[in-house]
């Protein structure tokens, strides 16, 4: 098991303890649950970084990487939903694109080509951080101007980044969905 792949299953060991802390009652709760979520988010980069630099990339890295951070952010955006943080839509919007996104990228590697993150994708993925910390931090909410908060931009932009690397994705790719055609051949 190379320390990459360690680092990545220490990530999926946390999210039951994240969840755990993000439902306890309490500004403890809370404040436990954003420090294991920052350390979990950190982590991904970290497990990435070693497996480029110490070339431990595996097979297993591949699969179980994508798997972790996909079931930390769902499992954080369905506790926000259940404490009323968010709303459904929201997070269906964002279940949605994932299963979008991953279908493409199963289409893809079934045809031997990796379909890596683009840079929407990766404002994407750091927009949801953001404001999922913002949303677990417990911090009260500041207006902006009018009656636009900085709750509601920050899960507004997470929504945008996050329609639209969902539709980046498609248009590049649609060639796979059309006529199984990868971009490129």
């Amino acid at each position: 098991m190379t320390t990459a792949n360690m680092i990545t299953l220490g990530r999926m060991a946390l999210i039951p303890i994240f969840m755990y802390a993000a439902i306890s009652d309490g500004a403890q709760g809370n404040f436990v649950a954003l420090a294991i979520f920052a350390i979990a988010s950190l982590s991904d980069g970290i497990d990435g970084y070693i497996a480029r630099k110490y070339n431990q990339i595996t097979d297993f890295g591949k699969l179980v990487d994508p798997l972790a951070d996909k079931l930390l952010v769902m499992s954080a955006l369905l506790i926000l939903l259940e404490q009323g943080a968010l709303m459904s839509w929201h997070c269906i919007i964002i279940l949605a694109r994932e299963f979008i996104v991953s279908s493409l990228r199963s289409i893809a590697a079934s045809k031997g080509v990796v379909l890596a993150a683009s840079f929407w994708g990766k404002l994407k993925t750091t927009s949801q951080l953001i404001c999922i910390m913002y949303l677990l931090s417990g911090i009260d909410d500041v207006m902006l101007f009018g009656s636009l908060s900085l709750k509601s931009l920050l899960i507004y932009i997470m929504v945008a980044f996050t329609v639209f690397s969902g539709y980046d994705y498609l248009k590049r790719n649609f060639g796979l969905i059309k006529d199984g055609v990868v971009k490129g051949e």
